[in-house]
């Protein structure tokens, strides 16, 4: 088979209808267990004999996938070409300065700057920059955006002009909600359609929750920015074949239990079975019982539990939640059809699909969690939090407790350990699921019914994935209830769930610093990492929207919600979460309230004019962006400034020092983080000495697009632990052979001067979390050249691979325990000056400072083809631009704009 031709039918075999690339088909041509494959991989296939142009997918890829079994090697490559991209705006503003700098880099090469151009639509969804400074006021959304926009004038001209610039990009502004609600409420469609043919949709985002959208059976991931252009640029999103673990749901939730109890329940267990890397499809007759938006909860944090998705299939309910939302009827009935003549419609039985591994999980075993106080797989059973938060209070630093005396947690006076400081109902995963979001105001209700407030030391905030919940609050009358409690809307965005959590009040703060206490953060995110929420908080919980207002209202986590009240009614009486819970049927009587089409025509109806604020942004019109040298928030990507069409020499990595030895479940927040920047840090010297105060400068979130800033962010987080300073959190390090303390970023630039590479050693699971570009562009530019480690996280890799950084992995059984490094030797990695080759062997050659020596053998994490030609030529976006800048892109076809 050299191309799809003869896979070609009509939709009913009607003469005019869509056509499409028949499974079917493709199966008569002697696959017939492909009926027997994972949905998922069903629909990536699809994609792969659709595309098939013997360059970017050929005739092999296709029928290595179409032959997948469940059990073989995984060594086959597959080329997605993907129908979406999806953006943020803290990782979009570099995906776009970058596509800006490479259109510059044409210009200077003699080449038209209109030559690059999206040929994959974007959608350019603004949302993670909104910060909390306001709140418990009518007028804090507002507020907040005016906080935003002043905070954010040339980022978002910036923005304003990529939309303009590239007739393939797709803006939602500011205000409008989270991405990722977004993209299942609004901008994903159920087909998608170029040159006559019809497909499903597929999706890959800037965020690693894009997974959010396999809950309404879209194939969809996290990739970094720098995969982004190349899908942007029409390459392909290249991948292992992957294992499928089939996870067979069966049974039903118990009353009570919510999908965020279900899903902190999945994440626990799933990572405790290591599924990172694989696909996760869910099947059986618990699957189905799921609602769509449960569904969407689950998938929403594959990432979380280590897998690239959390794939559900398209069936009746998710037909009706796409009918909810808004979707036409007539495109509905198009999209019924094509998957049912694909095969692909209904949510697998079981035994019906092949997959790796089959798990079952039994859905009435859930009972109500929490998740914390650092990361979402440590869940919590609800009744135990007291007992767990005080154990972990008095266990040693060491072993990832707190060091405490759990007596100092009753006896101080103010506020005391466990004393909850911040209360959020926040996040795309469970502000997305209308049944949490009413269970939430339900409870508020009756709170403020018993005459229950919550603390003056707590600070609340309701921030919507989407307008629709707004609408649906109000319509519902429970929006003036959580008003009552300080959950007024303080905006339509990420806030808190990604660190925009704005200041807690002076004289808290004061406190929290002065006694070591160890405040505690509420909220029904999906991302707890340490110093994530704010900065001064170490205990940060999960849990479900409704326990948030309880939590709120109790003001403490130490607290048994089983025999302790929650606080003491107007009558005097004590009350307790089980007064105040409300039952299935109360909720399941509002719900169709949530499920009015109206609610989101309305809501998705003008965006571009939804505020004024956005229609005042200025920037200047043209096919280049006008670079301000000056600007302290956008300067122009260095990553083309010696850029040349001919293929750069290898580098070998020799008398290279440590720069950092990390431990395991290193997270991207850790290498590349996302909180304010301190006065008297690297980064916030810099900006000082461009003339701006501390109050000025903001997160390096929003910070992103000035590399000045952000390299000086690598490694600077202050909870990171550098083993090269045992005891030590921080971003310091020693510098080798004189043994002297400095920053990372000071000690990266002493190397540079001296002429020495460097690398990191870290433990296992490195580069966990957010699909953090910077996490790689950072040590990248502070001169790493290898991460070495005992394992990564899958974007991670991927993107250390996309800026030029190897990553190499320990063989089982070593480590830097078993060899005892310190961070005083030098190092050298042998075996790739003939050539990279994906998964080879190499050598690290160590020598310590006593004259002894190691050899270690090491395995490359540059896993695929592409992945090697990627790392030949200096990264993604070199490579990106010599093809373009060639005889033709190998991109498929012309721009594109969204239909």
């Amino acid at each position: 088979m050299n191309d799809f031709r003869d896979l070609i039918r009509t939709l009913g075999g009607t003469p005019g209808a869509p056509r499409f690339v028949s499974l079917p088909a493709l199966a008569a041509k002697g696959y017939p267990q492909l009926a027997r494959l994972p949905v998922s991989l069903r629909i990536v296939l699809e994609s792969l004999a659709r595309n098939c142009d013997g360059l970017r997918v050929t005739a092999a890829h296709v029928e290595a996938l179409a032959s997948w079994q469940a059990d073989a090697a995984r060594v086959h490559e597959v080329p997605l070409i993907i129908g979406r991209v999806l953006l943020q705006d803290m990782s979009g503003v570099p995906v776009v300065m970058e596509l800006a700098a490479m259109r510059e880099a044409a210009t200077r090469l003699g080449r038209d700057a209109s030559l690059i151009e999206p040929v994959t639509p974007v959608d350019f969804v603004v949302d993670h920059s909104v910060q909390v400074d306001h709140h418990a006021r009518p007028d804090a959304v507002m507020l907040n955006m005016k906080a935003e926009f002043e905070r954010n004038g040339e980022r978002y001209g910036l923005i304003k002009w990529s939309a303009q610039a590239f007739r393939g990009i797709r803006l939602l502004p500011p205000g409008i909600g989270i991405v990722h609600q977004l993209n299942i409420e609004y901008l994903s469609p159920p087909l998608l359609e170029r040159d006559g043919f019809i497909y499903p949709d597929s999706v890959v985002g800037t965020d690693s929750h894009t997974t959010m959208v396999n809950g309404i059976g879209v194939v969809g991931w996290g990739v970094g920015g720098i995969e982004a252009i190349a899908a942007i640029l029409g390459q392909p999103v290249s991948f292992l074949t992957p294992d499928v673990v089939g996870v067979e749901l069966t049974g039903q939730l118990p009353a009570g239990v919510t999908a965020t109890d279900l899903v902190l329940t999945l994440t626990e267990w799933l990572r405790a079975e290591r599924v990172v890397g694989a696909f996760v499809e869910y099947f059986g007759d618990g699957a189905a019982w799921l609602s769509a938006a449960d569904r969407c909860t689950i998938a929403n944090m594959a990432p979380d539990y280590g897998a690239t998705m959390g794939f559900f299939a398209v069936d009746d309910k998710t037909l009706d939640y796409l009918a909810a939302t808004g979707k036409d009827a007539a495109a509905l009935a198009r999209y019924r059809a094509y998957l049912e003549a694909q095969g692909l419609f209904g949510t697998p039985t079981a035994g019906a699909i092949d997959y790796t591994r089959t798990l079952r999980f039994d859905l009435a075993s859930v009972t109500p969690s929490v998740a914390g106080p650092k990361r979402p797989q440590d869940r919590i059973a609800l009744p135990t939090l007291k007992s767990s938060f005080d154990q972990l209070l008095a266990a040693p630093v060491a072993q990832g407790g707190y060091g405490k005396a759990v007596a100092d947690a009753t006896a101080r006076t103010g506020l005391a350990h466990g004393d909850i400081v911040l209360a959020a109902i926040t996040s795309c995963t469970n502000t997305s699921n209308p049944a949490g979001m009413i269970a939430a105001g339900l409870l508020a209700k009756k709170a403020v019914e018993r005459g229950l407030t919550v603390a003056a030391h707590v600070k609340t905030a309701l921030a919507p994935g989407s307008r629709v919940v707004t609408g649906y609050l109000e319509r519902t009358g429970l929006q003036p209830y959580l008003d009552r409690l300080g959950f007024a809307t303080v905006a339509y965005g990420c806030t808190v769930c990604m660190g925009g959590s704005g200041p807690l009040a002076a004289a808290i703060e004061q406190q929290i610093r002065a006694t070591d206490l160890i405040a505690a953060a509420v909220l029904s995110g999906n991302r707890n990492f340490e110093a994530r929420i704010h900065p001064s908080v170490k205990g940060n919980f999960l849990m479900s929207p409704a326990l948030v207002v309880a939590f709120a209202i109790a003001g403490s986590v130490r607290i048994d919600v089983e025999r302790d009240p929650l606080g003491i009614g107007s009558d005097g009486q004590p009350v307790f979460l089980r007064d105040l819970w409300p039952a299935p049927e109360e909720i399941a009587a509002l719900l169709p309230v949530s499920a009015d089409p109206a609610l989101y025509r309305e809501a998705y109806s003008d965006v571009q004019n939804a505020y004024p604020l956005w229609q005042q942004v200025a920037f200047r019109p043209g096919p280049t962006f006008d670079w301000d040298e000056r600007s302290t928030w956008i300067r122009k990507p260095p990553y083309f400034d010696d850029f040349t069409v001919a293929l750069p020499a290898f580098r070998p990595v020799r008398g290279a020092r440590a720069l950092a030895i990390l431990g395991d479940s290193v997270t991207t927040d850790h290498v590349s983080p996302v909180a304010r920047i301190a006065a008297g840090s690297p980064a916030g010297n810099y900006l000082a000495a461009q003339g701006e105060r501390p109050e000025q400068f903001d997160n390096f979130g929003t910070r992103r697009g000035n590399h000045e800033v952000m390299m000086r962010g690598g490694f600077a987080h202050s909870r990171l632990r550098n083993r090269m300073l045992p005891g030590s959190e921080g971003g310091v390090t020693v510098h080798h052979p004189d043994g002297e303390t400095m920053t990372m970023y000071d000690c990266a630039m002493r190397y540079r001067e001296e002429g020495v590479p460097l690398v990191v050693l870290a433990g296992a699971e490195y580069g966990t979390g957010s699909s953090r570009d910077w996490a790689a562009k950072a040590p990248m530019l502070l001169g790493v050249r290898a991460v070495i480690a005992r394992g990564f996280e899958r974007i991670h890799r991927s993107n250390l691979i996309g800026m030029g950084v190897l990553p190499l992995q320990f063989e089982a059984g070593a480590s830097v325990e078993s060899l005892a490094l310190d961070g005083s030797e030098l190092y050298a990695i042998e075996g790739l000056d003939a050539g990279v080759d994906p998964q080879q062997t190499v050598t690290l050659a160590v020598s310590r400072a006593d004259g002894s020596s190691a050899r270690v053998p090491l395995r490359l994490r540059i896993d695929t083809e592409i992945e090697a030609e990627y790392f030949r030529h200096g990264g993604i976006l070199p490579y990106v631009l010599r093809q373009w800048l060639g005889t033709s892109p190998t991109a498929g076809g012309p721009a594109v704009g969204h239909s």
